[in-house]
């Protein structure tokens, strides 16, 4: 693809080479007749000038022959004769020679501008008398005189003459003028025509093309910018030249605006695309896990209502004797136990879900609570013979919390610790304070978390294989409600488990104000 710089050249070089031609053209095919148009013209006016001085001469009684005179005075001066003057300007102006017969005196008097008078007094004498023998193109004739082209075959050339007579029809005159001098000049007016329009091509051209490599400059640099936005890089810039008002320059700023707004607004297309991507991808996590939650939800409850139902059924039909109603009076109640604690939990949850949990935060003992709440859990410490080692920072430790949800999570947390611990072991809670933050552990000597299932933990319903046998009472939602409880705090917490060795839950709570 030829460059915007190239065509320019080329266009240039072009039209000034056809100009030349065309000038060529019309110099080699009308100048030499356009040449001989106006010599004719000149020869016909100085016919009339000649006929006019003759007579306005006889009528002030001025002869031919003193008025043909030419003399020096005493101070070099040269005078001249009207006629004379005349008949010299003419020649000398228009390169034509000139003879003139007077036949008005006694004998004739010959005046001539011609070195070779001898020869055109020939060629007058042989036209008069009608004894020319040579080829002869008239171009006008009429009374006085005939203009015609001659071609001289001895002297191997044309002539351009005028002869014949005067108005006093005594005065005879021949005007001729060699057309090879007309041709002459046309041949070379056209040869340095050739060599002025070469030289002229080459340095248009040169200059025409450096001109236009500077005039193209800024329509490549535009170039580039619509090839690079092409490619959504919107980064590059027209950089016009200092003092650059043209309508490139305008074109480049309004490329330049047209850039930046398809930046920005392509990038606002992105983050909305990224926004509506990522809340594509949170509602359908959102619909999965309401899927899931249903499905646990519908198993969890319908387990623990079959089993009561088997045994109402068996009951009431006999199938169970009386005496062992006991026994499965005491299944029905912990069955019955499980659906009040993971109806409750569910609706734990549901503060969540709804964001209608609304925090009771306030200063208070964070020692007083833990406490409390071990002490909750004497009995069946004392049945698995497992012991709660309270270690403390201090006497007392105030946190800024809500404190009924904090008693949870720690309940929840000791609960699983006990749950899991084997017998005759410890679970400790320990607290300390750093930077402005207080720390919380539970920790037990239990069988620990599979290190695959760390991060699933939180996950409501969600149960290792291992906790699988340990805990038949368990909903799977202890964990999903603590956490819930500490992210609506804007707090952490953290899991530390070794499979077979034991697991250390640690949360952070905001020291009092």
């Amino acid at each position: 693809m030829k460059s915007i710089r190239t065509r320019m050249t080329v266009i240039f070089v072009g039209l000034m080479m056809a100009m030349i031609a065309v000038i060529w053209g019309i110099n080699k095919w009308y100048l030499e007749k356009y040449y001989i148009t106006e010599k004719v013209e000149s020869i016909e006016a100085a016919y009339d000038a000649f006929n006019w001085q003759l007579e306005s001469n006889a009528e002030r009684g001025i002869s031919i022959q003193e008025a043909m005179k030419r003399e020096q005075d005493a101070d070099g001066n040269i005078k001249e004769g009207n006629l004379q003057k005349l008949f010299r300007d003419f020649s000398d102006k228009a390169n034509v020679s000139m003879l003139m017969i007077d036949n008005s005196a006694d004998s004739s008097a010959v005046y001539s501008t011609a070195r070779d008078a001898k020869f055109l007094r020939d060629r007058m004498e042989r036209y008069i008398f009608g004894k020319n023998h040579m080829d002869v193109k008239v171009l006008e004739e009429n009374e006085a005189y005939t203009l015609q082209v001659t071609f001289d075959p001895w002297r191997d050339g044309s002539y351009l003459e005028s002869w014949g007579f005067f108005s006093d029809n005594s005065t005879a005159f021949i005007m001729s003028t060699p057309l090879s001098s007309i041709s002459e000049s046309t041949m070379l007016s056209n040869r340095f025509l050739a060599y002025v329009g070469i030289f002229a091509v080459l340095i248009g051209g040169i200059v025409v093309y450096f001109v236009a490599g500077r005039l193209t400059v800024p329509i490549n640099q535009l170039s580039r910018l619509s090839e690079k936005m092409s490619q959504l890089d919107f980064d590059a810039r027209y950089e016009p030249e200092k003092g650059e008002y043209t309508e490139i320059g305008v074109l480049g700023k309004n490329m330049n605006t047209l850039s930046r707004r398809l930046r920005d607004t392509i990038g606002e297309l992105k983050s909305v695309n990224n926004q509506l991507q990522k809340d594509i991808e949170e509602k359908t996590r959102i619909d999965e896990m309401r899927k899931e939650f249903i499905a646990n939800v519908s198993h969890d409850f319908r387990s623990p209502l079959t089993s009561i139902k088997g045994y109402v059924n068996a009951m009431a039909d006999g199938t169970i004797p009386v005496e062992m109603y006991e026994k499965y009076l005491k299944i029905i109640l912990f069955e019955t136990e499980r659906l009040t604690d993971l109806t409750q939990d569910l609706l734990t949850l549901n503060e969540f879900d709804t964001k209608e949990l609304l925090l009771d935060k306030n200063n208070f003992d964070i020692h007083e609570v833990i406490r409390n709440t071990a002490a909750s859990f004497e009995g069946t410490c004392t049945a698995k013979k497992i012991s709660i080692e309270l270690i403390f920072a201090s006497k007392t430790l105030n946190v800024y919390a809500d404190k009924r949800k904090i008693q949870q999570v720690l309940y929840n947390l000791l609960d699983n610790a006990i749950k899991f611990s084997n017998p005759d072991s410890i679970v400790s809670v320990e607290t300390t304070e750093r930077f402005g933050k207080i720390f919380i552990s539970v920790k037990d000597s239990g069988i620990g978390i599979p290190k695959k299932s760390l991060n699933q933990i939180w996950e409501r319903f969600y149960k290792t294989d291992l906790s699988r046998g340990k805990d038949k009472k368990g909903t799977g939602l202890g964990l999903a409600i603590v956490k819930e409880i500490m992210k609506a705090h804007g707090e952490n917490i953290n899991v530390i488990s070794t499979e077979g060795v034991g697991s250390e839950f640690i949360f952070s709570l905001p020291a009092q104000k």
